[in-house]
């Protein structure tokens, strides 16, 4: 089992910054691929409506963003802490949702990531 935690969301104007982190405990976090996903308001709640933003490889020299965040977003971990982070510039009052980290394989999908955190709230005022 591994158990996910994020935190850092929050109210932020447009063009503005914020930096979500996410502690894994219950396995050996640098054998794990990360992965960040959102969920916006009004989107239909499931599990497979939320929409990928980037992935890490299990030593983090691997990365793969969507296009709606690429250039935007970064994705990091460090396996000390047992943390990968998602770095988040310019938001857009589009960015509005909640965030969630997962671990899995390497993929896109919701269903390539057996766990999941419980989700941060991000909301970006215009």
């Amino acid at each position: 089992q591994v158990q996910l935690v994020e935190s850092g969301g929050g109210l932020v104007q447009a063009g503005g910054s914020l930096r979500l982190s996410c502690a894994a405990s219950g396995r050996p976090f640098s054998s794990l691929t990360m992965g960040w996903f959102r969920q916006a308001p009004g989107k239909e709640r499931e599990f497979l409506a939320r929409e990928f933003l980037a992935v890490i490889s299990w030593s983090g020299t691997a990365t793969y963003y969507a296009d709606s965040v690429k250039g935007r977003f970064t994705i990091s971990r460090d396996n000390a802490k047992d943390t990968v982070y998602l770095q988040m510039n310019s938001l857009k009052p589009e960015d509005t949702a909640v965030y969630y980290c997962a671990a899995g394989a390497w993929g896109r999908k919701s269903d390539d990531y057996a766990y999941w955190g419980q989700g941060t709230q991000v909301t970006v005022s215009s």
